[in-house]
């Protein structure tokens, strides 16, 4: 008798259960890093105490007199902690189904914000030099360039009403977007994994620096694309899928805790 795990239903049930577990894991991870920026960016960067930000490592903090650098990391962080409180929200079919204005207004937000990241992310980047290497400063501006590509055209496909498309493009926008999340958590789990720093340095142009800086959105971007063949895939593509993705819950709850422990709690 064949076993119950390779029935059709079984590879159906799986891909949604792995999605699932993954999007339980990153929800987590990302609301836990919006509260991090909240707390220790947001908050200083508005009221009185604005140069304690320095105190977070960034790479350029709060600068006395640079007005528009300092509005521009205000706008950054603002932007990037709204974005990681609702963006994951976005992809969940029973709110977009119970409740489709706030889906809209949420939506356009995101996008709104995620342009607003992109654009500043240059700005820190190339104006105000808020860069650790080239290799670094490369991988930042192509992630800014690929996130402007997807918030575009999801925002196009959803005033087309061709939503299936917007729903695909949406899902890549938020990846992009959250590339800075995942490159903590990937470089947190890598230091676990490895019990130690293995192909990092501080200015983040080791040997698995140098490719995670690009991985961290790019690597998501293709488990997206084979999350999105499995959908109608076979059983052996929705098995593949199922697989990676439980690994990436797995990864993404291993990155959280080393990102929570070792980058952020120090830090409220």
């Amino acid at each position: 008798m064949a076993s119950t795990i390779s029935t059709p239903q079984a590879s159906t049930r799986l891909l949604p259960w792995s999605a699932r577990a993954w999007f339980l894991a990153a929800l987590a991870g990302q609301w836990l890093f919006a509260t991090y920026i909240a707390w220790t960016l947001v908050r200083p960067l508005m009221g009185a105490d604005a140069a304690s930000v320095d105190g977070t490592r960034l790479i350029t903090g709060y600068i006395q007199g640079d007005t528009a650098g300092n509005a521009m990391l205000l706008g950054h962080v603002l932007a990037a902690a709204i974005i990681n409180l609702v963006g994951l929200l976005q992809l969940v079919p029973a709110i977009r189904r119970s409740y489709p204005s706030w889906h809209r207004w949420a939506g356009r937000t995101f996008m709104v914000l995620s342009l607003l990241a992109a654009i500043s992310g240059f700005y820190m980047v190339w104006v105000r030099g808020s860069r650790l290497s080239d290799v670094s400063a490369a991988a930042i501006t192509l992630n800014g360039v690929l996130i402007l590509l997807a918030v575009t055209m999801a925002w196009r496909l959803a005033m087309q009403r061709r939503f299936a498309e917007h729903r695909r493009w949406a899902i890549r926008a938020f990846l992009l977007v959250s590339g800075v999340w995942t490159l903590r958590l990937g470089l947190m789990a890598w230091v676990i994994i490895n019990q130690g720093p293995n192909g990092n340095t501080e200015r983040l142009d080791g040997t698995f620096d140098s490719i995670w800086v690009f991985g961290c959105y790019l690597i998501p971007l293709a488990i997206a694309e084979l999350y999105f063949r499995a959908e109608k895939g076979g059983r052996a593509m929705q098995f593949t899928a199922a697989g990676v993705l439980a690994l990436s819950a797995a990864f993404t709850l291993l990155g959280t805790f080393g990102a929570f422990t070792f980058m952020w709690l120090p830090h409220f």
